[in-house]
């Protein structure tokens, strides 16, 4: 029996002739959840590299989405010398959008005949604006009122009907056409109708806005260089320009087309655009030093 247990090798003490053999091809599996030392530092220098190049990408991550604000110009500091002045500019054109407010006034005994009535000459009015080229999406009801009549004979109020009054508001964007798709409306509505406003404007302003700008930035800069040399001071950089535009003025005139001026119709309504004037108003502050 001391022989045989000489002969034994006891296990993890010295490798078998199997380990042996392995050693120069594929590791042993281990069964179950046991692994070889040498695999646990592997798994943990994994994972620590792994969470080195994470945080290093997230640092990046991070920094590329911080922004960094831009500096002030030097000069422009709260305890720096500045010139704040303003600039006023100008610049004319003819409206092409002429905006004309309708009024349908309807008087029955009863509130719904008074409604149906109005009902029935709005409709009437759409389908001469319809024919006059105006797009339903440049329609738009914009009041409706229905409202009892008294009269009151010896202070007493006796009802004696109701009126239905319906607002439509209408985008005249054909100078050619304008004028008669307002006759339109009059005469396939009769006295029903009013015709309460018309206004002008631009179906688009951009470009005359933009040469009041100009002229407004022009106007500060000539301002600050006539004070800044009064002032025995040389200009520095523009701290600050802020844009106040100004509400649209209409010019009375003739320098634009007349509305319906080339239809057949004697009854055409003569409309003047004249021209509206677009004003814009800026302010700037420079900073400054000495001469």
């Amino acid at each position: 029996m001391a022989e045989g247990n000489e002969s034994q090798v006891p296990s993890g003490d010295a490798p078998s002739d199997r380990q042996h053999d392995n050693d120069n091809h594929e590791p042993l599996s281990v069964p179950g959840n046991r692994w070889r030392p040498g695999s646990r530092v592997t798994v943990a220098a994994v994972a620590f590299g792994a969470l080195i190049i994470g945080g290093t990408g997230l640092g990046l991550a991070l920094s590329a989405g911080a922004s960094t604000p831009d500096p002030a110009p030097a000069g422009c500091g709260s305890s720096a010398p500045h010139l704040t002045v303003q600039g006023t500019g100008q610049a004319e054109g003819t409206p092409d959008l002429l905006t004309a407010v309708f009024g349908f006034t309807s008087t029955a005994g009863t509130s719904a005949a008074a409604l149906s009535q109005n009902n029935t000459e709005v409709n009437q009015a759409l389908l001469a604006l319809g024919g006059q080229g105006v797009a339903r999406a440049d329609v738009q009801t914009t009041g409706l009122t229905v409202a009892p009549q008294y009269v009151y004979p010896k202070g007493v109020p006796t009802l004696t009907g109701y009126q239905v009054t319906n607002t439509v508001t209408a985008k005249l964007r054909n100078l050619k056409t304008d004028g008669d798709a307002i006759d339109a409306v009059v005469n396939a509505t009769g006295n029903a109708a009013t015709v309460s406003s018309l206004s002008f404007s631009y179906n688009d302003p951009t470009q005359v806005e933009d040469q009041a700008r100009i002229k407004a930035v022009h106007e500060a800069v000539a301002h600050a260089g006539a004070m800044a040399v009064a002032a025995g001071r040389k200009l520095g950089p523009v701290c600050s320009l802020t844009d106040n535009a100004q509400p649209s003025l209409l010019t009375p005139g003739t320098d634009g087309p007349a509305f319906g001026a080339q239809s057949n119709a004697a009854s055409s309504v003569p409309v003047e655009p004249g021209t509206q004037t677009e004003t814009d108003q800026v302010t700037m502050v420079y900073a400054l030093s000495a001469r």
